[in-house]
């Protein structure tokens, strides 16, 4: 049994997680072995606790479930601090792919993540570079110098993450990318992104295993073979 403050934790973490109000049943499921009535016990004390004056949300019950949402008496200050939001980042499939790419080798040239991907990136990137997602870092010391890509402090923040030693697997990563960026697979995306709808969806693709693979073989962090950039 859970001692009455890891219990009220706990409750707190699934009701904050739930994308849809919570039901009493669904959170039972959970935490197998514990007290029902307990339970209900250690949920009307944390409601009661998001009450006071000096939380800015509360637990309400919504469908014979448990949800946090803002209090109303503060409604008009947040609805214009979500106005001066930035709309949300929504990425294709192939700009999610090719994120990655360079996520897990930069910094990388258009030429590498084309060959890692089997499909032209330069579109993609282009708007990755809007999105401030990945910024230029340099020319690789090769014949042509191409421009180097790597990810941007908007990536991290995105992302939640400190630095790019924290990214997770892959598999993990993209599982990230769908909740925190908002991705969408197919052409309504591609349009909503501003690219060409016609793109072939890489992971859908013949070139989409190789790509998947290439990237797991080596998802170590190149040294930077760069040069100061250019003013």
């Amino acid at each position: 049994m859970l001692i009455d403050e890891n219990l009220k934790a706990l409750l707190e973490g699934i009701i904050y997680i739930a994308p849809e109000p919570v039901t009493l049943d669904g959170i039972m499921k959970a935490l197998e072995g514990e007290d029902r009535e307990r339970v209900k016990e250690k949920l009307r004390e944390l409601v009661a606790d998001y009450e006071q004056a000096s939380h800015g949300i509360h637990i309400r019950q919504v469908a014979n479930g448990y949800k946090f949402s803002t209090k109303a008496e503060h409604h008009e200050t947040l609805r214009n601090y979500v106005k001066s939001l930035k709309p949300p980042i929504r990425l294709s499939k192939p700009a999610l792919e090719t994120l990655a790419v360079i996520a897990y080798r930069q910094p990388v040239t258009v030429p590498e993540i084309d060959e890692i991907r089997g499909v032209d990136s330069g579109g993609v990137i282009h708007t990755l570079l809007e999105k401030k997602l990945v910024v230029t870092s340099g020319r690789k010391s090769v014949v042509g110098r191409p421009i180097l890509y790597r990810t941007s402090k908007d990536f991290l923040v995105h992302f939640g993450l400190k630095d790019v030693g924290e990214l997770p697997s892959l598999k993990e990563f993209e599982e990230l990318a769908k909740r925190a960026l908002g991705s969408e697979w197919g052409n309504e995306a591609a349009q909503a992104s501003g690219e060409d709808p016609a793109e072939p969806p890489a992971p859908d693709s013949t070139a989409a295993a190789p790509a998947e693979a290439a990237l797991e073989e080596n998802t170590h962090f190149a040294p930077p073979e760069t040069e100061p950039p250019e003013n």
